[in-house]
């Protein structure tokens, strides 16, 4: 029972990681820094399952791993909404 809360955080993680394997493809420099911060996205949900599991049943742990899990997923998903209104229509903002 103590590994399924990290299984379906890595769970989680997985389309994060296809999305930034099909936003990247084009190989412009917007498209590559959307699929690093949806690359970032994926990882910091894999270090935090492994961060789960490893927790193992003291919760203050887990809790802690968990709070910092979703600072960092936040911070990166406000990263990636201003980059995607950084450049519109393939101009850069002024």
């Amino acid at each position: 029972m103590n590994a399924l809360a990290p299984l379906i955080i890595a769970a989680t993680g997985i389309p994060a990681l296809c999305f930034a394997a099909w936003s990247g493809r084009p190989g412009t420099v917007h498209a590559r820094g959307l699929g690093l911060r949806w690359a970032l996205i994926a990882l910091c949900l894999f270090v935090g399952a492994v961060g789960v599991y490893l927790a193992g049943d003291n919760r203050n742990i887990a809790y802690g791993v968990v709070i910092a899990l979703v600072i960092a997923v936040n911070a990166l998903g406000i990263s990636l909404v201003v980059h995607l209104r950084r450049e519109r229509n393939g101009a850069p903002r002024k």
